[in-house]
Order: structure tokens, then sequence, then C-alpha cells
């Protein structure tokens, strides 16, 4: 059985000059598809195989929406606090600072001020990468003072929603932004600016149930999970099998609660014809 065994040895490494591959070069989508990184980025962070929409966060949507990635950044340095000194199995001071640390975010949203195809657009946009994209007190003041920019210079406010809802470490404080910011919301719209509603994968819980479907034009990307509560929690309350692509983007949008899915590589031109469809424009 000598043909079973190796006469002469291949090339042989040691163990300690083994190198493995660089994390980041490569993204396997959900699919199984592979991509490099660099062919992700170019193609808006959007697996060109299957179509898989990666979860992005504020640095990639403004470079996708901002002319030349140029904007004014409002309120970077505006943090949590921790009034009701909550403490679970981890100190809510240590869950931010630990937040902070590995995101490089002050909190779960950035907003800012740019051009969009020639022409001013305030942007809010959550990251899911800071505690889940919850909602407390800090989301929900940054997006208040960003309506509030719009309103008094007049310009279009696009919200870029991607969260697990309120954040239970704030508890009433974060429930109160959706009433906070449903208030600002509803000012825009008596000033006749108008508001364009993004929602991305996962839009859930008190993000929902407030600015996320608030808008003139709500929109999502394909294949987003959009819902008050989980899957799950639906099922168990319900005590009933979910249909298929329950609460999917394109299942929300058959059923009336959204208006249009974009792919990202069309994102900014649709933005600003739906801005300009508002404002009764000439399109761009």
């Amino acid at each position: 059985m000598a043909w079973f065994k190796r006469k002469e040895k291949g090339i042989q490494t040691a163990t300690e000059q083994k190198k493995d591959t660089p994390k980041g070069l490569w993204y396997k989508s959900p699919t199984g598809k592979i991509v490099e990184a660099e062919e992700l980025a170019r193609n808006y962070y959007v697996s060109p195989e299957d179509d898989y929409h990666v979860r992005i966060g504020s640095k990639e949507y403004f470079e996708i929406l901002f002319d030349d990635n140029k904007f004014k950044e409002f309120d970077k340095n505006l943090t949590s606090k921790d009034p009701l000194n909550f403490e679970d199995t981890k100190k809510y001071v240590d869950r931010l600072k630990e937040a902070e640390n590995k995101t490089g975010l002050k909190d779960a949203v950035r907003t800012a001020v740019g051009k969009s195809k020639g022409k001013d657009l305030v942007i809010a946009c959550m990251d899911f990468a800071f505690i889940g994209g919850s909602m407390g007190s800090v989301v929900g003041e940054k997006i208040a003072r960003a309506i509030d920019y719009s309103i008094t210079h007049r310009i279009p406010f696009l919200m870029i929603s991607k969260s697990g809802g309120a954040r239970m470490m704030e508890a009433a404080l974060s429930l109160m932004q959706l009433a906070k910011t449903s208030a600002k919301l509803a000012q825009l719209s008596d000033a006749g600016i108008p508001y364009i509603s993004l929602c991305t994968d996962p839009t859930t819980g008190g993000t929902t149930a407030s600015y996320a479907m608030l808008g003139d034009i709500n929109i999502a990307e394909p294949g987003a999970l959009i819902g008050f509560a989980g899957p799950r929690v639906v099922k168990e309350a319900t005590g009933k099998d979910l249909p298929e692509g329950f609460q999917t983007s394109e299942f929300v949008l058959e059923h009336g609660f959204l208006d249009f899915i974009v792919h990202r590589r069309d994102l900014k031109n649709k933005v600003n014809q739906y801005i300009d469809l508002i404002n009764n424009q000439p399109m761009r």
C-alpha cells in the first residue's frame, strides 16, 4: 500500500511562518457568495452576484449621498448620560464607553448637511454598530436638532433608519423620543419642507413606531427587515405561522406601508427625484 504514502515532502512552511488572510479583504453574503471588499465598496456595498445589500453605517451612506463626500456634521460630540444609574450585567456607562471605543462613534446616529446632486440636503443616519442602533435620548435630540436646522434653513430632510428599537437602558427617556421626533416632523410638515424616510435592515421597534414611517415618501432597501416587533415575538404572540417573507421590505410594500423599494446604486438619484416631486420642481 505504498501508494498511500508520500515519498517526497512538498513545500513545508513552519507554523510560525504561516500567515492568515488579512481580515476584511473578502465578504461572504448570506447566500454564500464571495466578493472582494474593494469590489463590494465600488458596487455600493451590494453583493454583485446575489444583489444582497450589506449592512452599512453613516460613513458609507454619507459617501453615497453627499456630493464628493463633503458635509458639515452637527452635534458630533453629543453623548448619553446615565440618569437612571442603570445596571444589569454591565453598567450602562461601561456599555457606552465600550461601544464608542469599538465604533469610533459617540452614539447611534449622525446628522449632517451637505450638497446632494448640487442641492442642500440634511441627513440623519443611524448606525447599527452602536448598541444595535438603539434609540436613546441622544438619538432623539440629534434628530430633533437636525429637523430644526431643516426648518430654519428650509432644507429637505432625509432620515436613514437602522435600529433595533428603543434603548432599554434609558427606559421612559428613550420612549419619550418617539413623541419628540414625531412632533418635530409635524413642524417640518407644517413648514412645507420635504421629508424622505429610508428604512434599511433592520428598522424595528420604536423607530418604526415613530419617525421611520412618517415620511412624505417612505422608501426602503431590498430585503430589509421592517416591523415593530420581531418575527419570533409576533409568532409567539399570535400563535400562528408567519407568511413567507414576513416583514421584508417587499412584504411591507405589498401591504401598503411603503411607497417604493430603492436599490442602493439608485439611492442618490431617487431621493433627489422624490424631493423634486414633493416640491413640484423639474427632475434632476
